[in-house]
């Protein structure tokens, strides 16, 4: 199955990468899992994916890591939001 993966405001700055499709092995992978997988990348990639207050979504609804993901889905990460 495969996902796409979309990064947001500083996270797509540190990570130059706005956008990529990653095919997943098997139905029922979880947010986490693919998080654990795209840190595998580098150093960088580790670092910006492991801050704890960074928000993820799928198919726009903000969920956690342990929400299990489709074939189709597309994936977001991004810093939190402030207002002022």
């Amino acid at each position: 199955m495969e996902v796409a993966v979309l990064f947001f405001a500083r996270v797509r700055e540190d990570l130059d990468c706005d956008r990529l499709q990653l095919a997943l092995a098997e139905d029922g992978q979880t947010v986490g899992k693919v998080r654990e997988r795209l840190m595998l990348r580098g150093p960088t990639w580790e670092r910006v994916l492991s801050e704890t207050n960074l928000v993820a979504a799928c198919n726009h609804e903000v969920v956690d890591d342990s929400h299990r993901l489709s074939a189709g889905d597309e994936i977001a990460f991004y810093p939190p939001v402030t207002g002022g």
